[in-house]
Parts: C-alpha cells; structure tokens; sequence
C-alpha cells in the first residue's frame, strides 16, 4: 500500500509540520555524538524548503519524565542543523506554549523552526487529543518522517495528523524507504530468503521468528538466544544468558519449524564476561559448567556465511555474539561480512545490527540499513502501524 510522499504535495508558503527522529545521542556535555538521524531527515526538510514551505520540526530526545529536564533539550539538534543547511533555523523553548506559538507565528518561507522535546509534554506518550490539536493548529501538512517511532501511538505519530482532518497527510523519504524495503522483503522476496535473528532473548523475538518461519526459506539464530533453543533440546549451556521460562517455547518452535530453523553447531565460551578470560570452542550443547557461551563458533559462521552468501534476500536483526568485545565479535563480523559480499538484497534491521555494520564498514555495502530497531522488528513481525495507515494513499 503505496503512501503520498511530500515531494507529491504543494508546500509553497505553507507549514509543514514534520515529525523526525532526532533522538540523537548526546555525551554529558551535552554535544551530539553521532548525527546519522539529522543527516538522515535532510532530504525530507530540503524538498519542502527548495519549493518555498517553511518547516517546523517536532520529535523526541532521551526519556524525560514527561516534564521539562535541560539534558534532554532538542537545542543541541536545532544548533546542528543549523550547521548543515543554509536556512534559518531556529529554535523553540517550549512544545505548544508562547514560545512556540509566537515563532511559528514568525516563520517566513524557507525557514526552519524546531520545537523543544515532545515528551516534555505528558500529552506526548499518553496520545492526548487536545495536545495534539495544538500541534495540528500550527500547520497546513503533517509529514511523518520518524520510522523508529512508527510502531508507537504517541501523540505526534497518530492524535496530531488525526487532528489535522483535511489537510494533507503524507510520509517523507526516510519513511518511504523503510516501508519499500521493509514490505517488500516479506511480501514479495526474491528466493532464497534467509534472515538472521540474533540478540540476548528469545521472547524479544518470538513473534518476529513464528513470522518469518512462514516467509523464509531458512532463519538463522544466534546470539544468546541461541541457548534457550539449547536447553529445549536437552544440551549443556553453564553460565550461558538464558530464559528458562521460554523453554517449552523454544520447543513448539523446533517442533513445527522442521529445517527451516537454522541453530549453532558450536559454541564460543569464555569462563568470565571479559575479553582476556580463558576461552574453549565446543560443540553446541557442550558448554562446560563454569564456562558461558558468548559468540558462535567458528564452523557456525561458515555456515552461515555459506547460507547468506546463497540468499537472494537477506535481513539481518541482532549479533550472534557478543560484538563489542574482541574476540567474541568473530561470529557477528563474517555474518556481516557475507552480507556485504552477497549479491542479495539485504536489510539490517536497525539497533546493534546497524551499529555492527558501521563499526565494520560495511554500511555502504548493503541495500538499506534500517533507522529504527523496534519498527523495523514489528514490520518483521508482521503488524500494522496506526502512524503509517492514516497517511494519504499515494
């Protein structure tokens, strides 16, 4: 289901209210870190400016507790953006008080305005209509342009363009491409299709593996969930991050998935959770009792490697051990390195995935990385996003 783009909608002398991820990290000086989500809403903020609509910018940072707090403030984004185009930019000390009202009331074409963080508001995470109706008040074009909340039903992603009943309603370029991708991959994927599921817990992912079993040609497990399905089937697994209660799950799953489920075959362990702890490779289910399991081990990543250089679509949610600590990074690195030399479509689906393949630099060398993690996992498990069906049909 194809959505209105803005680059379809006449902004010439209109608000346009966007809503952008910029959730951006901060050190404790408050300076950005990593800009990737502000660079990422460029193409989206231009297209309005280039043909004369002004921009007001709304988004979250961090989880304030619903109320004003300093480390939180959108200020360090508005002051970045202003780096980064040559318009006017300026910034709101609130969300929808005078502030906010009298630069919006300012705003000449071509200009920017963004607005202070939306969960100062507790309207924000409680999708308040009167809170939504002045944001709505603000704007003649309502823009979703924030993929990672896109599986949320706060106020900005679904009681504002609600509130905005009659004006156009339409995604930006980011949210276009996450949902190309996304949908594409699981309505209509080129064979084989093989997606890799890593992470620490079974029940994060439980829906996400029940539904790409019925898509996939193979799903690939990893991670320290790949000790839970251990356990299911009667294997030693020692210190190893587990869920006893997911077991019986984990059973079901191996009892109905037949060799579409893909596990380890050996295991990477260390006798402590450090990289110069002493270190055996096992076969999977072997786990010595004092030792736990902290990456796949070596013949696994060939494997895998072998079954993901084969596909013809690839997605890819969580490392298969622990990536941020050499050695145990050896299993996630040729995962992400077969992708990067496949031929295959291939889509990382955002979190410590995406944050593996930069880290490797190989984000240049897959189809698309995805921007949010917990949207990019629901669209895997197959829901349907509030935020995205009431936009206007293309």
């Amino acid at each position: 289901m194809a959505k209105k783009t803005i680059a379809a909608v006449d902004v010439a002398g209109k608000n346009v209210l966007i809503r952008v991820d910029f959730n951006v990290p901060l050190d404790e000086n408050g300076k950005i870190t990593d800009d990737r989500r502000i660079q990422m809403a460029l193409p989206t903020i231009k297209s309005v400016l280039d043909r004369g609509g002004r921009v007001i910018l709304m988004s979250h940072l961090g989880r304030p507790k619903d109320a004003p707090d300093a480390k939180y403030t959108l200020k360090p984004t508005a002051d970045r953006l202003a780096e980064l185009i040559p318009n006017k930019v300026t910034f709101a000390t609130d969300t929808v008080g005078d502030d906010a009202k009298a630069k919006v009331a300012a705003l000449q074409n071509g200009d920017v305005l963004v607005l202070e963080n939306l969960r100062f508001q507790p309207g924000e995470k409680k999708g308040d209509a009167a809170f939504a109706a002045e944001l709505a008040s603000f704007a003649d074009v309502y823009v979703n342009d924030a993929f990672g909340t896109c599986h949320r039903t706060d106020a900005s992603m679904v009681a504002v363009p609600n509130a905005m009943a009659g004006k156009p309603k339409a995604c930006g370029f980011l949210v276009e491409k996450e949902i190309k991708y996304l949908t594409d991959a699981i309505g209509n994927p080129q064979r084989p299709f093989v997606a890799i599921l890593g992470g620490a817990k079974v029940s994060d992912k439980i829906m996400v593996i029940k539904n790409l079993l019925g898509i996939c040609d193979k799903v690939l497990i990893g991670g320290a969930m790949a000790y839970t399905f251990s356990l299911a089937q009667g294997g030693k697994v020692g210190k190893s991050l587990v869920e006893p209660d997911k077991v019986e799950l984990a059973k079901e799953l191996l009892a109905t998935a037949g060799d579409k489920l893909v596990l380890p075959v050996d295991t990477h362990a260390g006798d402590a959770f450090s990289a110069d702890c002493n270190k055996v490779v096992v076969e999977a289910g072997q786990v010595p009792d004092d030792y736990e399991g902290l990456d796949i081990g070596p013949k696994t990543a060939e494997l895998y490697a072998d079954l993901v250089r084969n596909a013809k679509t690839v997605v890819w949610n969580g490392p298969m051990g622990v990536f941020e600590m050499p050695p145990f990074d050896a299993g996630t690195k040729a995962v992400a390195q077969a992708i990067a030399e496949s031929d295959a479509i291939s889509i990382i689906g955002g979190g410590d995935s995406a944050a593996a393949i930069a880290k490797l630099g190989f984000a240049d060398r897959v189809t698309h990385v995805s921007t949010g993690g917990g949207a990019s996992l629901a669209m895997l498990e197959g829901q349907k996003f509030a935020a995205v069906e009431l936009l206007d049909e293309a």
